[in-house]
């Protein structure tokens, strides 16, 4: 005696050879009707787009792969970029094997080996409220409102010390969230570099943070002042170098107010207790 779930499958199957023979006898009679029919030209429509539907879904899921590896590499070249490692023609993949990848808990500053380092997505954890904190609107300096419970970073090291720091950062400037990476050196405090390699800033203008000229003011920068706080930031105008606290100031951008406030925003956030201040105090630690 078959079972009940025979007997839906059976059903099922019935349903879609009903179905089946119903299209075939429909499509005959369409195609039968003279080419000026009202019905016939809808119906031919609606078919080439059920047709370009098909090719296009097939096309966005075999390309897929491709995408995610295409953003991968994208990734690393900004990791290497940022420190100056990044040359013409050089393999991405095998150079970014310098890099050691780990994931950081931003409440604790310790790593964190339960969380894979390779498949984490600290954005899309950025976005999930279960993978992260609401922001108080007077702590939120970065304008991003929520911010991940988990982060990753990026270490190159040299004869088993840390020679570089990697930090993703992110925060909203004039038009849009800007996301980059600021290197840091191994004292974790002075700055290599920072790039921004996803932003909607205004060409000319605010889109000067991925000028190669302006990037360049940021070497040598420090972080930190000498009671621990992030000091690090955009002035308006250009910086006198032997003025005090140069150290810690940086070429604002021509005409970009909001975009260099911005900026300064998310590198004090990221920078502080509820960033990367935790962990960078243990690095510094570390070296003694």
């Amino acid at each position: 005696m078959p079972s009940q779930n025979d007997t839906k499958q059976q059903q099922f199957r019935e349903t879609i050879d009903r179905l089946v023979e119903w299209s075939k006898r429909y499509a005959e009679k369409v195609l039968s009707l003279p080419n000026d029919s009202f019905e016939k030209t809808v119906m031919v429509a609606l078919a080439l787009c059920f047709a370009c539907a098909v090719v296009v879904s097939a096309s966005a899921v075999a390309l897929k792969p491709l995408q995610v590896s295409n953003k991968a590499l994208d990734m690393k070249k900004n990791i290497l970029d940022v420190v100056g490692l990044l040359e013409e023609g050089e393999d991405i993949d095998e150079a970014f094997k310098q890099f050691e990848t780990r994931v950081v808990d931003l409440e604790t500053g310790e790593y964190v080996d339960t969380v894979d380092a390779g498949t984490y997505d600290q954005r899309k954890a950025a976005k999930d409220s279960t993978m992260s904190v609401a922001i108080e609107r007077k702590q939120d300096i970065a304008g991003i409102k929520r911010r991940e419970n988990y982060a990753k970073v990026y270490l190159l090291k040299e004869g088993g010390q840390v020679k570089a720091i990697i930090l993703p950062v992110h925060g909203y400037g004039l038009w849009s969230t800007m996301y980059g990476f600021l290197a840091l050196e191994g004292d974790g405090e002075t700055v290599i570099g920072i790039n921004f390699y996803d932003q909607a800033e205004t060409p000319g203008l605010g889109g000067e943070v991925v000028n190669p000229k302006w990037r360049a003011l940021w070497k040598g920068k420090k972080v930190f002042d000498e009671s621990g706080e992030p000091r690090l930031g955009l002035i308006k105008g250009n910086v006198d170098p032997s003025r005090p606290g140069a150290e810690y100031q940086v070429d604002g951008l021509a005409g970009a107010t909001l975009t260099s406030v911005g900026v300064t925003n998310l590198v004090r956030y990221w920078m502080g207790r509820q960033g990367y201040a935790l962990y960078l105090e243990k690095i510094r630690s570390e070296k003694g």
